[in-house]
Parts: C-alpha cells; structure tokens; sequence
C-alpha cells in the first residue's frame, strides 16, 4: 500500500485535506495522499516544541542510537523506496538507488556524530569551554529533484544535534517523504520527527512561526529570498541551499572524447534536475568543434524513457510547469543558437525532453544566463583563460563549478579563481558527507554537511571560568 498519512505528534493521520500526486513518465496521477491544513501545522509545530527538551536531554549517543535504527529500517525497505523514488520524480531506476543508499550512509553518518564540550583556552587562572546546544525545532523543506535525500540530509544533522523537527517536502514529490514518516512513527518518540503534506500553501506560516528555531531550506532562489524574508522577524537561523548556473571550464591539453562523456554525465544526470549539475560549458577554441560533436552524438544516443523501464539513462522533467518552462528555454536556444541534437518535445505522454546540446549561443542569451535546471546544454567558445574565467564568473549564482585540464595543477590554478562555494577539478557532483558545501552570491546561505553543517543547527554556549576560589 503507497504511503498516504501526515506524522504528527508521533501518529499517522490523516490529512485535513487531500492532494493528487502526479507520475511524470505519464503526467497522470498515481496516488492521493493527505495534505495538511493551518491548524494540523500547528499541531505539527507544537508537538516539536513539546518533545524538544527530553529529545535534546537523550545525548548524541543515544539520539544516534535512533537514526541507526531508522536507517536500517528503510535498508531493509530500499527497493519499495527506490521504485516509489522512481514513479514520483521520474530518475531512471539505478539512479534512484544511488539516491537511497546515499540517504541511508547519511544517516548513518550523522548517527556516529558526537559534540563534546571543547577546551577554548586553560590557563592557571582560566577555563574557558565551549558546548553545543539544540536550537530547538527545526523546519526541514525539500525539493522535488531529490525528495528521498534532501529529507535525510537535513534530518540527520537536525536531530543528532538535538533538535526536534517538521519536515515538509514539495508537493510534487511526497512520497518517499511519507514512507519515511511511516517508519519513523515507529521508531522515535512522539513529536520528535513531524511530517506534513501542503500544496504550496504552508510553506510561509512554517517558516515564520515564532516556535520554529531553524529554517533548512534547500530549492530555487526566488523561494529562498522569501524564506529569508519570513524568518527575519524573529532572527531565525536560516540555512538556504538554492539555485546554480554552473560553469564548466574545459582547458586545451583535455582529450575532447574522454572529456565530453563527463561534461554529459554531469549535465543531464537526473535530466540536469539538479543544483549543481553542469549548466553551462566553455571549450577552448582548439578543442571547441570536437567537444560539441561528441556532445551531440551523446545526446543523440542516449535512451530517454520511463525510469522503471530497463535501459533507461534520462528520466522526463520532474513536473508540468518545469516541462513548461523548459520549452521556453528551447525556443531561446533555437532562436539565439545552433541546436546540434535534442531541441524538441518528445510525442509521448509525460513531460519528455530530448537532451539538448546547443551551440554557437550568446553569452547574454536566456539558456546562458539563467538556471534552465533541465537537459538543455549551451557551449561557448573561448581563446583566452581569463576571459573564461570572467565569464563563467559573471552570473548571479555561485553554486559549484567544475576545470577539466590534462595538468592537474594548471586546473587547480584556474578553480581557485571560480567564484562558487565547490569547484571540483576533473570529477563532479563528490560530496562527501564531512565536506560541507554551500553557495556564494544568489546560490544560498550558509552551508550543508562537514562540522560546518552540523554546527549549523546547534547554539554555540561558551562558559568562562575564573579558576581562584572566591
């Protein structure tokens, strides 16, 4: 049976009101789940707030204790999560596995992490400590492009650091998130993991209640700047991981085939549906027609299809108004640029798009300026490193990056030098679960993962002793 219920207060329930859940292989819906009204939020928000002090007293050891169990509680459901991953957001099927294993060893991870009291500073007549407490309760909203993960990642570091939360997932994608919310009635005690279903409709009151802590906000910057807004009045910590228009920089001394598989992978992975995919390509001069050719034929034979279906490498647009959006990206492309392959709708039901390889466009056209979050590439020409680097830097987002150089250390050169939060040097998307990552300019506030991460949903508490007797 599909998972349909709210978590709240420790209790599957049923939801004020309902929501259709759409498959995006056939733009028909495939599920009804219950959707929350005000006043179930605020039930939400209270039984957090409720179980915030005996929760935060349990210890990291024994806090970790419960996500250890809650992890292997969906290991031994991974299969049903990763089909359900599959049918709600549409990634081919070993793509959502990975997904599902990686929220697993996160959970894991933060299970294992442990927050002594450190030692700022001890002389003969001082001491002085520093600890980490629990904000209090935290707000958990996610994305609809990796809506299994992005709930893990937030709640691992919100709730081994001791805090209490409400998650709330876009509506588009709830599923995984309510299976989640399934086991983990079953596993933590009431109030301590809340789960609400909205349909756009709650986010606001969410975010600004005045007994939310924390704001863990992963999504597109326009959301974000509201988030940020709402949480003002009451100086609430934000964390905000948002939109991307990554850069790739290829330099002159590459293999153009070997390295045009990897500028593929890392732009249409998932159907380029994720912040820091690869958005956008400059090739120098010398290698610039090769590289695009090999792009094309990529595109070109790629198998685009029903994640369920075996085969499949690209997976449709996650929903309607994505799909809507992405046909404006392609007119721009064929209006400013040369379409080498894809550029067109597949005849199908489903939001299909042919992965798309665009040449000879505009530094100022919309494809390049904007975050198309979608399998739409545009590659730009360029002769002199510096001029690359001004303008792969000049975007209002600062997400991630990547250099592909034959010389390692010319490549490092060149990231050093990439106004974003992570630049990777010849590989993409590694995110280890102790590195933190997080943007510069209009990509986010603040960072995820690493001590940087998890400090992030704690109170730093400095005692500072004088050791004399009094």
């Amino acid at each position: 049976m599909l998972p349909s219920k709210l978590l709240i207060n420790g209790a599957l329930v049923e939801g004020a009101l309902k929501l259709e859940v759409v498959n995006p292989a056939t733009g028909h819906p495939f599920a009804t789940v219950s959707r929350a009204d005000a006043g179930q939020l605020e039930e939400a928000v209270a039984s957090a707030k409720a179980a915030a002090p005996g929760w935060a007293a349990l210890g990291c050891a024994a806090r970790g204790e419960y996500l250890a169990k809650l992890a292997d509680a969906i290991e031994a459901s991974k299969d049903d999560f990763a089909k359900l991953l599959t049918t709600e957001q549409g990634k081919p099927l070993k793509q959502a596995m990975g997904e599902v294993i990686g929220g697993i060893y996160q959970l894991r991870h933060y299970a294992a992490q442990r927050m002594e009291p450190v030692t700022l500073r001890e002389t003969d007549a001082v001491r002085i400590i520093e600890h980490r407490t629990p904000l209090g309760v935290v707000a958990a909203i996610t994305p609809w492009n990796f809506p299994f993960m992005m709930v893990t990642q937030k709640m691992g570091p919100a709730l081994i650091a001791g805090n209490t939360i409400v998650a709330k997932p876009a509506p588009t994608t709830p599923m995984c998130t309510l299976k989640i919310a399934e086991l983990a009635a079953n596993i933590f005690p009431a109030g301590v993991v809340n789960v609400i279903i909205d349909n756009n409709d709650l986010g606001a009151a969410l975010s600004s209640h005045p007994d939310v802590a924390k704001v863990s906000f992963t999504g597109s910057t326009g959301t974000g700047r509201k988030i940020f807004a709402a949480g003002a009045d009451d100086l609430k910590r934000i964390t905000l991981e948002l939109g991307g228009n990554d850069a790739a920089i290829v330099l002159d001394d590459v293999d153009p085939k070997a390295v045009a598989s990897k500028l593929f992978n890392g732009a249409m992975v998932n159907a380029g549906q994720v912040c820091l995919a690869i958005k956008r390509v400059y090739a120098h001069a010398s290698i610039y027609d090769e590289i695009c050719s090999e792009l094309a034929i990529l595109a070109e034979n790629a198998v685009v299809d029903d994640g369920l279906n075996q085969g499949a490498q690209i997976g449709p647009v996650q929903n309607k108004m994505q799909y809507e959006k992405l046909c404006g990206f392609l007119e721009d492309a064929a209006a400013n640029g040369t379409i080498l392959a894809g550029g067109k709708l597949l005849d199908r039901e489903g939001y299909f798009i042919a992965p798309t390889i665009v040449r000879d466009i505009a530094d100022d056209a919309r494809l390049v300026r904007e975050e198309q979050f979608g399998p739409v590439l545009p590659v730009m020409k360029y002769d002199d490193i510096d001029d690359a680097i001004a303008r792969a830097n000049d975007n209002e987002y600062g997400l991630g990056g990547t250099i592909w150089a034959g010389n390692v250390d010319r490549g490092i050169e060149v990231a050093m030098k990439i106004d974003s939060g992570t630049v990777w040097v010849n590989k993409h998307l590694d995110l280890p679960f102790d590195i933190p990552f997080g943007g510069s300019k209009q990509s986010g506030i603040g960072r995820e993962g690493g001590d940087e991460g998890l400090f992030a949903y704690t109170q730093p508490h400095v005692v500072n002793i004088a050791k004399a007797a009094i």
